[in-house]
């Protein structure tokens, strides 16, 4: 009995000891799991900030990279409607830029968290105001159909060095943020670890819980609770395993959706970036400047010689002085044709139709050509119009003629023949005129043929060629009435024809009174009272003179704001000569304040830039003289602008 009692009593002993030793098991096993969930939990929502995180770099990147693909888009837009004169064209540039200020928006959002980001984005909003505000000019220019002036302004802004700052601002955004990312994807690569830690130390210590609670409880619960609660804890392992699986592959997928988008930007950026490029690359200057610096020096060295030995024989020697100063005035005249004709060929010179015999000045140019063509092209002249002329401008016919001759000489990479050929029609009285331009190259397949005058089309690498020299000889014999022919077979070389309308005899009569003419200058009937408006002391001394030596009375202003009160004070003027270009008002709005009080008084505008003359609504019905001019040109000029009225002045 005393023996049962005993093993009763250490079986009690026995049986407390396992409860507590379970409780104290399921104590400790409590406090273990839960310290094992509050860590999974904070590794995993680490992680999950992690990513966050990389996904917000990730978007400024992408914000950054549409940013760049549309402002290439909307300066794409707009040289196409600057060439093209298209409202469609317009309407993309529009809609290209607003996109553009709205992802600017959203990076301007995005980077208030990191002050360098930030500082970089305000210095992108001020080089894009700017740049907006540059292209919106070009934009006005060619909603109002002025091509001319609307090229000029977008082929300036396509030079602007703000392209390179804005290039330089988007690029150091992305590195910045790249490196950004780049410490993000580290840390979201230790979160990761330290969560698959977390994972794998509790799947570990709760297969020890489990076995240590199996062991604890297999005395005071049947095998099939433990069975149970196995199946239990085997289940929510499972669960919480396939729940964490499937986050990660979310997350996996999100970032490539997002890696395919970026790559998916970039293809777009380049391919933009390609076409801007091209569009930017205007080569007719540069196929001039060796040979028009080499005349220009060559001038100037007349002019400045000839001044020289005339100062020095002026006393002793006359006849000689005044040859030399004949030579010189000759350099001078020929310096300032080579620069209306670069000015032309930067297209800053609006259309001057006059009568040109085609012949004549085409045997002038070939010297010009044959330097740009190169020394191994072999240049032939078969003229067989010497008594045609065609009512054209003249700068513009040799730009035509140049632009053909340089993509006959690429097509012959420099080694060939070119010939230009003049053929008159048949008929008994000529009707058109056919200037043919035929090189030996390598010629052209059918596909290029068909869209050889589409603007900004080209087969040149990318930076030799803008595809805009086919689509220019095709504007200017359309402008000129006529029309442009092409013939090519590869292999064996092409032949360009321009067909221009020949002009009656009497229809340039009144062009070609001055040109290349230079009549004594006759003292005018009436003398008249000038006054002379123009800043520069030195051009204003040198006007006046011309004026007087003419025979008329001229009163020097040296500062437009003066006009009117001169104007009040001598009691009107027979004519008002003026500048265009002055610091403080320009001509034009000097002289619209001035018609408020004198609607009738004449003007004479003088201008020294070419492209101002390239808007005819600035300038009225006033003629525009080009500087330098010689005193028979200016003679003619106030000649032209005053029409004396019997008895009274037009102004007083």
């Amino acid at each position: 009995m005393f023996e049962r009692d005993l093993d009763d009593e250490t079986e009690e002993r026995r049986e407390r000891f396992r409860f507590w030793l379970t409780v104290g098991l399921g104590a400790i096993l409590t406090c273990v799991v839960g310290a094992l969930v509050l860590l999974l939990s904070r590794a995993n929502d680490d992680y999950d900030r992690s990513l966050g995180w990389q996904a917000h770099s990730l978007e400024i990147i992408s914000q950054t990279r549409s940013l760049d693909a549309a402002l290439a888009r909307a300066e794409a837009a707009l040289g196409r409607f600057a060439v093209g004169l298209q409202k469609e064209d317009g309407r993309v540039y529009q809609q290209q830029w607003g996109l553009s200020q709205q992802y600017l928006t959203l990076l301007q959002r995005n980077v208030r968290d990191n002050p360098q980001q930030a500082e970089l984005v305000r210095k992108l909003t001020a080089e894009l105001d700017a740049r907006g505000a540059q292209l919106g000019d070009a934009a006005l220019s060619a909603n109002y159909r002025q091509t001319v002036a609307a090229i000029s302004k977008y082929n300036a802004a396509g030079h602007d060095a703000a392209l390179i700052r804005i290039d330089r601002l988007l690029s150091s955004l992305i590195r910045n943020e790249r490196r950004i990312l780049f410490e993000r994807n580290r840390v979201a690569a230790s979160d990761r670890a330290s969560l698959n830690q977390a994972i794998l130390l509790f799947s570990l210590l709760g297969a020890a819980a489990a076995v240590i609670a199996i062991a604890a409880t297999v005395s005071l619960v049947r095998a099939e609770g433990e069975r149970r609660a196995a199946r239990r804890e085997t289940l929510f392992e499972s669960d919480r395993a396939m729940q964490l699986e499937a986050a990660v592959e979310a997350r996996t997928t999100e970032l490539a959706q997002a890696n395919k988008a970026l790559r998916s930007e970039m293809g777009e950026r380049e391919a933009a970036e390609a076409q801007l490029r091209q569009a930017q690359k205007m080569e007719a200057v540069g196929q001039l400047t060796g040979g028009i610096a080499h005349d220009f020096n060559n001038m100037l060295a007349v002019v400045v010689g000839g001044l020289e030995l005339a100062q020095r024989l002026v006393a002793t020697a006359p006849d000689k002085a005044q040859r030399h100063l004949s030579n010189a005035m000759d350099g001078a005249n020929r310096a300032a044709d080579l620069t209306r004709r670069l000015l032309t060929f930067a297209r800053s010179e609006p259309a001057r139709p006059e009568m040109i015999p085609v012949d004549a000045c085409i045997t002038s140019f070939a010297e010009l050509i044959e330097r740009t063509i190169g020394d191994r092209i072999a240049l032939t002249l078969d003229l067989n119009a010497p008594t045609l002329a065609c009512w054209a401008d003249r700068q513009q016919f040799e730009n035509a003629l140049l632009n053909l001759a340089v993509n006959a000489r690429d097509a012959m990479e420099g080694h060939g023949s070119l010939t230009i050929r003049t053929l008159r029609d048949e008929a008994e009285e000529a009707a058109a005129l056919a200037v043919q331009v035929i090189d030996t190259g390598c010629g052209m397949s059918a596909e290029v043929l068909e869209r050889v005058f589409d603007p900004f089309y080209t087969t040149k690498p990318a930076g030799q060629g803008t595809g805009l020299g086919m689509s220019q000889v095709f504007a200017f014999c359309r402008q000129s009435g006529g029309e442009v022919q092409i013939s090519s077979t590869e292999g064996e070389g092409t032949s360009v024809a321009m067909l221009l309308p020949v002009a009656r005899a009497e229809t340039g009569l009144a062009a070609g009174d001055d040109a290349g003419e230079t009549p004594d200058v006759t003292p005018p009937a009436d003398a008249l009272t000038i006054l002379v408006v123009e800043d520069d002391q030195r051009v204003l001394a040198a006007t006046v003179g011309a004026v007087e030596e003419l025979g008329h009375t001229a009163i020097a202003c040296s500062n437009p704001l003066d006009a009117e009160a001169l104007v009040d004070t001598h009691g009107g003027f027979d004519l008002i000569l003026s500048d265009v270009l002055m610091p403080e008002l320009t001509g034009p709005e000097m002289v619209a304040g001035l018609k408020q009080r004198w609607p009738d008084l004449p003007v004479l505008f003088v201008t020294g830039y070419a492209g101002d003359a390239s808007e005819d609504a600035a300038f009225g019905n006033h003629d525009v003289l080009r500087k330098p001019f010689t005193l028979t040109a200016l003679d003619q000029a106030i000649r032209r602008s005053n029409a004396p009225v019997e008895g009274r002045r037009l102004a007083g």
